[in-house]
């Protein structure tokens, strides 16, 4: 199936389906829930269906390294709000490092196609 969405966006979609998965899984109490079970199911189907195309244009170390970096960072923030889980600054700077490693990678890495 070919798409006219810029890869970069189709990312973007997988990394937000991915975490509305994952924040789902949680509120799935071990898939005894059955709309949140599904919203598990559908979030990670249409994640790994976008980064399948997006893997048509991306390098897979690039897309994966964004992919799993931001989605760290935007499950912690989910789980901030949603769940109530605290993160101390040692985690913070943590997450801080994450993003600066996915930044390296596309911005100045041969690998991430910055130079």
């Amino acid at each position: 199936m070919k798409t006219s969405l810029h890869p970069w966006l189709l990312l973007a979609l997988a990394i937000v389906a991915e975490v509305v998965g994952t924040t789902a899984l949680k509120a799935s109490d071990g898939f005894t829930r059955a709309l949140p079970s599904l919203v598990v199911a559908a979030g990670y189907g249409l994640s790994f269906y976008c980064l399948s195309l997006v893997l048509r244009h991306i390098p897979v170390g690039v897309a994966y390294a964004v992919w799993s970096g931001l989605g760290i960072v935007l499950i912690t923030l989910a789980a901030w709000w949603l769940y109530d889980q605290r993160i101390d600054a040692v985690g913070l700077f943590g997450m801080a490092l994450i993003i600066a490693g996915v930044l390296v990678l596309n911005l100045w890495s041969r690998a991430g196609g910055g130079h």
